[in-house]
């Protein structure tokens, strides 16, 4: 079983790397955030939240009030 771990635990060890371990870690933390929004993205996407916003789009694109890129 993995031990918990403390946000506090793991703040104070980020402060303990060097210079280039933190970037290396920054890095990978970046793409962390980066997936984990994607996955959001797609489970709302999937269930539904955008469905009003691409309709009022749609509405708008047809009376002109908008163009496509």
């Amino acid at each position: 079983m993995i031990p918990f771990v403390s946000v506090e635990q793991i703040e104070q060890e980020v402060a303990k790397l060097g210079r280039d371990q933190f970037a290396r870690f920054s890095a990978w933390f970046e793409n962390f955030r980066a997936d984990a929004w994607d996955r959001q993205i797609t489970r709302d996407a999937e269930d539904g939240k955008f469905d009003a916003v691409f309709a009022e789009i749609d509405e708008e694109l047809k009376r002109g009030e908008i163009r496509p890129l």
